[in-house]
This record gives C-alpha cells, structure tokens and sequence, in this order.
C-alpha cells in the first residue's frame, strides 16, 4: 500500500479507542475492482462485536453530550482539518478498493470532509425557542438534546462521504456512533478512524465495526434499546427491512434509498450545456450513485441533434484504472453488479432500443462496461422502470411538457431530478410538479455540504446536510415554568 501516511491503513475494527480483532478472530477479503487482486484481509466482526460497540457508545454517550458546543466543533475541525491534509492518502485507498479515478475520489474526500467542516460550525447554532405562554403565570421553553447513539450504516459507492455526511451531524449533536462500512470498501472508513482517534474523539465516540454479516449486525444494531437511531443509505429493499426492525424500539431512522432519476431537456434548452451536464450526472462513478440520471428525456424537436451529441461525447470517456491519468470512468464494483447492466441493455434491444455508443463489456478488466447510450428508450423496457446503477442512459423522446411530467412521476421513487430550458414559467412549472426531494435546473451537479440531500416516496426519510441536517439527530424538548407571578 503506497501511502505517504502508511497509519491510515488499518484492518482492525475500531471500538472503544481501540483497534480490535473480532471475538471470533474471522477476516474477509478486500479486492481491488480494477484488477481482482485482494488488497487486505480485514476483520470480520459479529453481533457480540456490535455489541460491544453499542456498549462503548453508550458509556461515551454520556460524557460526549456535557461537552460544550465550541468543544465538540474544535474536535470536528481538528477531524476535518486532517482529511484535507491527508486527502491524497485517503484518495489513493478509496481508489484502490473502490475503483473510481483517483481525482473523482479526491473530490469524495474534500466533498466529504466538508460536511464535517459545516456540521463543526452547526454545532454552535443548535438553538431553542421561547414560546408565548397559554396562560398568564406560565412560560414555555424549548431546548434540543442529542438522541443518543446512531447506529449508520453506509455503503461502498461513496465509502468516505457516506461516513462523514451521517457521523458529522450527530457528534455535532452530541450523540455517539457505531458505524457499519460496507464489506466491499472496509479500509476508507477505517482510515477515517485512525484520523477521528488523532483530532481527540474521546474513546467510545467514533466505533466502526467491519463484518460481511450485514444482515446480523443490522438485526443488533436496530434491536438494541440503546440505539436510538439508525441512518442507512443503500437499496429500498433493505431499507424497508431495517424500517420494519427498528419498530419495536420506536427508534429515529433516515433513510437515503434507490432512485430513478429523470433528466428532462426541453426544446428550448442549451443543447451543449445539457449534454455536459448529462454526462457529468450519469457516467461519474461508472453511473453507480443514487442520484445519477437515470432516464434522460428529451424532447421531440432536438432529440436527434441531442443523440448525436450526446453519443459523440460519451464516446470520449476513457476507461482504466484509477490510478491512471485521464481516465474518467472506473470498473464496476463486483460481477453481479455489471450482470445486471448486461440484463437491462439486453432486455432495451429486445424491445426496440438501439446503441449508438457502448453496450458492452471492455478492457482492461472483466468489471469494465463501456459508457453506454440508448436510442429510442421506452416505458415498456427495464431501463424506466428499474434503478440501472451503471454507466447506461436511455434516452426518451416526448412531445409536451404534460408528457413528460407523468413519465418523471411515474415511478416508486422520489429521489432526485433535472431538466433544462429556459423558460421561467416552464422551469417553476417543472420544478414544482417534479415528485423528487431534489431537483437540479440547468445543472447536472446538485451535492453539496450546504443543501439538504435526501428523497421522497420510496427513496426515503430525513435529510442530509444544511441546517436540516442535525434535526434528525435531536430531540425537542418542551419545559412549561408555572407559578411565574
């Protein structure tokens, strides 16, 4: 492991302050998407690992919620401080056990580090309120107290990020983690706790536990009575699992789950400026993020001058390994996940779509699928109906904005969107009929530290990010004074 700061590569859990093995003295691999080389055995922990964790993050609970806010926000900017200072390390394990190019990952690692820096200054703006009493001799008051202990479990197609945009928001609340990485991109999180321990946690605060067990370290973590919330982005499916668990302890849980995202170009559009801003939204991460267009509409009057377009710049997309310079898209992350590309694509041309660029796998490694454009895209196909989460767009045509809007809506998820032109009247219209918690207009960039992430419908609960971001790790509490004469 080539790194500059060679602490940062750590292969133990993190519980207590201490790396530890797991009670079982299990490992996993660790493999390099790229090539298929494993990297790392890493230790593999269970439900009495977990346990231990919750326990440590209970204990610490009770010391980290009397901290101060300016205290707690030092020891924030200290976290983030070192992230920056270290960005080009932590670049360099997430692209070597993630797969994306080293300067997509590097723009993971400030973008995350961001949200620690935000939630640092939020920390110290965690107000209550006077509230006009009811009756003359009596005052109300409220004040927000942290929830307690977050179990967050994060997955492996934004493996420093995904820590940091759930972690920063509730140690600035006060609460304490026990945080479950995904098995596939172990070693981002784990660095990130080597970094947490140097800017001064107290013991106990920051837990990361590693495990391939996903389903028994969920089922623990959301039966604990000591938890008393969960934060969990990945596949609706298992959100929905983990909603249905954490019902017979009345926990908090924010859920950040699948999307389908429309990407609309209307006729009066900047054709240029929509085909950049599709491809940025579709191809970054080899098309593997919950927010990437996933159905991009475009209407009938420019649809062909857009194809072309579009296909000619996707074309460009020079595919490699990460660590290589000029390379824009990286390897898939494991088998069945460019089999389920392989099965959509095949199903489009079953049914009438063709390809104007792509639509197979390539060199260099057998988790290579080229960037890949649909033409003549249809509801029927899985491509609308189906999150593809890999670097394939359909491309629809339609004729009115009435059209278009019920093909947006017309899907269980409500995560993001985006569409360009630029009529005013048009562009509130769409925006407000959009059934998504984000839309982007005339960008197909929308993730940032100071707006609030996050989706409707299937796609989720609770928001990530901006002032809202700590809501969900607080508590109100209401205090009437009587007898005030």
């Amino acid at each position: 492991m080539n790194l500059k700061n060679f602490a940062l590569y750590q292969t133990q859990s993190y519980v207590n302050g201490q790396w530890i093995d797991s009670e079982s003295n299990d490992t996993f691999e660790v493999v390099n998407p790229y090539n298929g080389k494993k990297v790392s055995d890493v230790v593999n922990c269970n439900g009495k690992d977990v346990e231990l964790a919750i326990k440590a993050a209970s204990e610490a609970f009770k010391i980290w919620k009397k901290f101060t806010a300016g205290k707690r926000s030092k020891i924030l900017k200290n976290w983030y401080q070192l992230q920056v200072d270290n960005a080009d390390d932590l670049a360099r394990l997430l692209t070597i056990e993630q797969g994306k190019p080293l300067a997509e990952a590097k723009g993971e690692i400030l973008y995350g580090a961001s949200y620690v820096e935000w939630f640092a200054e939020e920390a110290k703006r965690n107000y209550g309120d006077t509230i006009p009493g009811h009756q003359a001799d009596k005052r109300i008051v409220t004040i927000k107290q942290p929830v307690g202990v977050v179990g967050a479990i994060t997955p492996w197609n934004f493996p420093s990020a995904m820590i940091t945009r759930k972690v920063a928001p509730a140690l600035a609340a006060g609460c304490t983690v026990v945080i479950k990485p995904s098995e596939l991109t172990p070693l981002s999180a784990l660095a990130l706790a080597e970094l947490a321990d140097q800017a001064g946690f107290p013991p106990g605060v920051i837990n990361i536990i590693t495990s391939n067990r996903a389903a028994e370290i969920g089922e623990v973590l959301c039966a604990s009575s000591k938890v008393r919330k969960i934060s969990f982005t990945g596949s609706t499916r298992v959100g929905k699992i983990l909603l249905k668990q954490c019902a017979d302890t009345v926990k908090k849980v924010s859920l950040e789950l699948g999307g389908n995202a429309p990407f609309i170009v209307f006729d009066d559009a900047d054709i240029d400026s929509a085909v950049e801003g599709a491809v940025a939204s579709k191809y970054r991460n080899a098309g593997q993020t919950c927010i990437c267009s996933n159905r991009i509409f475009v209407q009938d009057k420019i649809y062909d001058t857009f194809i072309e377009k579009y296909s000619e710049a996707v074309k460009s997309q020079k595919l490699g390994s990460g660590l290589e310079k000029g390379v824009i898209v990286g390897p898939m992350i494991e088998e069945k996940a460019i089999a389920s590309v392989e099965d959509v694509v095949a199903d489009a041309l079953s049914k009438g779509a063709s390809i104007t660029t792509g639509g197979k796998r390539s060199e260099p490694g057998s988790l290579f699928y080229e960037p890949t454009v649909l033409k003549n895209a249809k509801p029927d196909m899985k491509v609308f109906s189906q999150e593809i989460f890999g670097p394939v767009a359909p491309v629809f045509r339609f004729k009115t904005e009435e059209e278009v809007i019920a093909l947006a809506n017309d899907t269980p998820y409500g995560l993001a969107s985006y569409f360009y032109g630029r009529d005013y009247a048009l562009i509130w219209r769409v925006a407000e009929a959009l059934e998504y918690g984000m839309v982007g207009i005339n960008t197909g960039m929308i993730s940032t530290a100071v707006a609030p992430f996050g989706g409707i419908k299937e796609s989720g609960t609770g928001r990530e990010g901006s002032k809202y971001g700590m809501n969900d790790y607080l508590e109100i509490k209401y205090m009437c004074w009587g007898g005030v004469e």
